[in-house]
């Protein structure tokens, strides 16, 4: 069955501008933004870039972003575009990271479940809408 165990995951998010949104969350995580090139797996989908983890390239874990065109934004917490999926970061202090966040470009989402924040998370949207949570660790 080894043939058959995944490698490499990759978790992938449509969006307008894959190296923005790459970026975004390269610098969001302080993850390395890989660009596609010619020693890269995904040197034959230029559309596409990741950002890793920098000390587990190895590991096979990345996030994806694939340019696609008429993107559309999901509207939170329900509309037109529903959420397909959501990222949840454990941080020491959610104050902290949302000037890191914002200063990125992020957003406060307009809905928060509860007191934002007294859940234990706070909704943000990125760049190009995608939604995901700061959540105190």
């Amino acid at each position: 069955m080894d043939n058959i165990t995944p490698n490499r995951i990759v978790i992938a998010l449509d969006c307008p501008d894959a190296v923005d949104l790459a970026e975004f969350y390269g610098a969001l995580l302080e993850w390395e933004v890989v660009l596609p090139g010619p020693d890269e797996p995904d040197a034959l989908h230029p559309e596409w870039v990741s950002v890793r983890p920098p000390k587990v390239a190895e590991a096979g874990f990345s996030r994806g972003f694939q340019r696609v065109d008429n993107y559309r934004a999901p509207v939170w917490p329900d509309g037109p575009v529903p959420q397909q999926e959501h990222l949840d970061f454990w941080v020491e202090s959610i104050p902290d990271a949302e000037k890191v966040a914002v200063a990125l470009g992020a957003v406060r989402a307009g809905y928060q479940r509860g007191e934002a924040g007294g859940e234990g998370f706070v909704v943000f949207l990125d760049p190009v809408g995608h939604p995901f949570c700061l959540c105190r660790s």
